[in-house]
């Protein structure tokens, strides 16, 4: 393979390193090219975090079997169960009352034994 001459290594040595107008738009032009290498991950991280949890929220759960499917069938397409409609089984879960804060009401009542 040929290999580039030395003069070439030298001279984008010297424009990095001379305060010149070229030397500084290679190095603004590396700095935004690693800035943007840096950021796009951490956007389309972001992106894809959202995207999930807006497929989340469109998903409802069979109560027979389990399979997640649209909000908008009225039958799973696992097992045929009709779906709950207008709820989802997550959000009758998140609507569920603390056991610790039900109370239990008991009654007592005579039992007549006549034997």
């Amino acid at each position: 393979m040929n290999r580039p001459p030395a003069l070439l290594w030298f001279a984008v040595l010297l424009l990095l390193l001379l305060p010149t107008a070229a030397g500084r738009v290679l190095l603004d032009l590396v700095g935004g090219v690693a800035l943007v290498l840096l950021g796009l991950p951490l956007l389309l991280t972001g992106l894809g975090w959202i995207g999930w949890k807006v497929l989340q929220a469109r998903m409802i759960t069979c109560p027979a079997c389990g399979t997640a499917s649209v909000k908008s069938v009225e039958r799973c397409p696992a097992c045929g169960t009709s779906m709950p409609v207008g709820s989802t089984a997550s959000a009758s879960a998140n609507d569920a009352v603390p056991a610790s804060d039900v109370t239990i009401d008991v009654s007592a009542q005579e039992v007549n034994s006549d034997s």
